[in-house]
């Protein structure tokens, strides 16, 4: 076995329709810009990637990028990204995965791989430290994306599709292990590549920090903070994301009906803690990780995972089902067929209303539970009303009505947070590059989760937004684990030891110097005892802050405009039933002050003088 010291800072780069490949070299210079993960990918497809092109056709680029932190053994560090241009909102997409492809394509000597063009054939790549071979995936065309798994784990590990990309179905995903990726339909970019799958070899090379006693200090750290801090080691570690539900229940947030309302009295048969109970539930998690989230349990006889607070939100609540182990079932499903759950689900939620409104012809009803799976097969299928709902809740209400209640941004499906109860968050839908993302900037834990800002205040959220962007798309090209941000953040002593009032005081009236406050020095220290290049937490926070501002100009290059940074009428206009307040959002006024935070024109376009101070070179 070799050791590389760091990153071995090459890329592979394969073109599908003649097979050639290409060793792309990153140099430091990129490496500081751009970090790695997310945000090396996003500098290369920028540098590649044309505009105005179908995503679907063979000009689009999709890009898989391990981060630096990945193979060191860094506290939930065993997480990759995948970037390509969305054929669900036609705008720049990425996503996070931790299954083992991308530690196999780490030590397989790989800080990266961009496919572009189209195999001529059904086919799946194999990938070791030589390079790559095209292998023949006729049998494995029509495969659910566990039985792919199970044909192919003995060559390494790998990432696969089900027939929701084969199908092309705009929000199909992908599967690693028992992980997945690719809201935004990677999994269809993908299938109209006629790729199967990508199998990694791994275990060809050792991955080492630069600075080995700095490293071993900081990661040491880091873990004491993980396993100190209430969030990452009891809530999510006992009942992982499923914690959620009661809190988000009491906030009124959680969507129930098709966002009509934010709480239900039956609630609590989706929270974690039922799941644990009812389902004896266990440690299910990416490797390597110290917070432990994920989570598997017996579903009368069946092995299965706990779903995610997403999956319970959109195919639970959402669709009035509160039944815990149909939920589950559900989520296996569509991860079987290969589709993302948060889109499944909102729109098959659209359908149940436009069924009620008489727009469309369906038997779908809110609470009814015998005809969801065979909907979920047909919309993989494109079979029936399958086919319309296979292109996402915008297209399908442009082309039948019933926008006002389809609930996107940007056309991306907006995740189980109704933003009606968190002002910042409904920000943050709005402007996240990739549409309905509660990722981007995930201010629920401030606003909800903590306590610590008052939900319905508009005072200091586009600051918040903006910060907690810049940390995100940090987070995204370390790479590690997002709730590594609870423990890094809230547990150095100055917060740690600040009494909760006076903390959340500070938070909301005076927010400049409150975000001044906030410790990220971790990621920093982490990564620069990788790598062995110095660099600053100033440094590393403008290249989180380049990173989100090159992908919003590459989406305004797509068209984006202010237009698009909006929300769907019924969040925007209607109240939910339970909302004695009556509580709408005044999008618009932080609207405006995160574009002259951000350096936008009016049309939240950035302006030459952001791009040049940002660093972003324009050809």
């Amino acid at each position: 076995m070799k050791i590389i010291k760091g990153t071995s800072n090459k890329v592979l780069e394969i073109d599908l329709s003649t097979g050639k490949t290409n060793i792309l070299q990153i140099s430091t210079e990129e490496r500081k810009k751009y970090i790695g993960g997310k945000g090396l990918g996003l500098k290369l497809l920028f540098d590649r990637l044309k505009v105005g092109i179908d995503p679907l056709s063979e000009d689009n680029i999709i890009a898989f990028m391990p981060g630096v932190y990945m193979g060191t053994g860094a506290p939930s560090s065993g997480r990759w990204s995948a970037l390509t241009k969305s054929p669900l909102t036609g705008i720049m997409v990425s996503s996070s995965c931790g299954g083992p492809f991308g530690m196999a394509l780490k030590t397989s000597g790989w800080d990266g791989l961009l496919l572009k063009g189209k195999a001529p054939e059904k086919s799946y790549l194999f990938i070791n430290s030589e390079g790559v071979e095209v292998r023949d995936a006729n049998d494995l065309w029509g495969k659910t994306t566990v039985e792919t798994q199970e044909t192919l784990s003995k060559s390494g590990a790998l990432l696969a599709i089900g027939p929701a990309g084969e199908n092309l179905v705009r929000y199909a995903n992908v599967i690693s292990g028992h992980r997945f990726l690719g809201r935004g339909g990677v999994g269809a970019v993908l299938g109209s590549k006629n790729i199967k799958a990508i199998v990694a070899h791994g275990g060809e090379y050792k991955i080492e920090p630069a600075n080995k006693e700095t490293f071993v200090k900081a990661r040491k750290l880091a873990n004491k903070q993980i396993n100190s801090n209430k969030t990452t080691s009891v809530d999510y570690r006992d009942f992982g994301t499923l914690a959620n539900v009661i809190p988000c229940n009491d906030a009124n947030i959680l969507p129930v009906n098709n966002f009509r309302d934010g709480s239900h009295s039956k609630h609590t048969e989706l929270s974690g803690q039922n799941y644990r109970e009812k389902y004896n539930s266990k440690h299910h998690t990416c490797k390597p990780c110290t917070i432990l989230c994920g989570h598997k349990g017996d579903f009368s006889g069946d092995a299965m995972a706990i779903p995610e607070y997403e999956s319970a939100g959109l195919l639970g609540s959402n669709l009035g089902i509160f039944d815990s182990e149909v939920v589950a079932r559900l989520s296996k499903l569509c991860g079987d067929l290969g589709m993302d759950t948060i889109s499944a689900g909102s729109t098959i939620g659209w359908a149940m209303e436009a069924t009620e409104k008489k727009l469309i012809q369906s038997d779908l009803a809110f609470g009814k539970v015998d005809n969801i799976e065979q909907t979920i097969k047909n919309i993989s299928l494109g079979k029936g009303l399958g086919e319309d709902l296979a292109l996402g809740v915008k297209a399908v209400s442009r082309k039948y009505g019933g926008e006002s209640f389809a609930i996107h941004a940007k056309g991306l499906e907006m995740a189980a947070y109704d933003p009606r109860g968190s002002f910042g968050q409904a920000l943050s839908y709005s402007v996240a590059n990739r549409g309905g993302c509660h990722l981007s900037a995930y201010v629920i834990a401030q606003e909800v989760l903590f306590k610590l800002l008052n939900p319905h205040k508009t005072l200091g959220k586009a600051a918040y937004v903006k910060f907690l962007q810049n940390i995100k798309e940090i987070i995204d090209s370390l790479h590690t684990c997002t709730f590594t941000q609870y423990a890094f953040m809230f547990e150095p002593p100055l917060v740690k030891y600040t009494p909760k009032p006076i903390l959340a005081l500070l938070m909301q009236y005076m927010h400049p110097i409150a975000i001044q406050l906030i410790d990220y020095s971790l990621y920093t220290k982490i990564w620069s005892a990788i790598t062995g290049i110095k660099i600053s937490n100033k440094e590393i926070f403008r290249a989180g802050e380049r990173i989100y501002i090159l992908e919003r100009y590459m989406n305004t290059r797509e068209g984006i405009t202010v237009e698009d940074d909006t929300l769907p009428e019924r969040l925007l206009k209607e109240f939910r039933k339970s909302d004695k307040k009556r509580k709408t959002i005044p999008l618009d006024k932080m609207l405006k002050s995160f574009y002259k935070m951000r350096g936008f024109d009016d049309n939240g376009i950035p302006t030459e003088k952001t791009l040049k101070r940002s660093g972003i070179e324009i050809n």
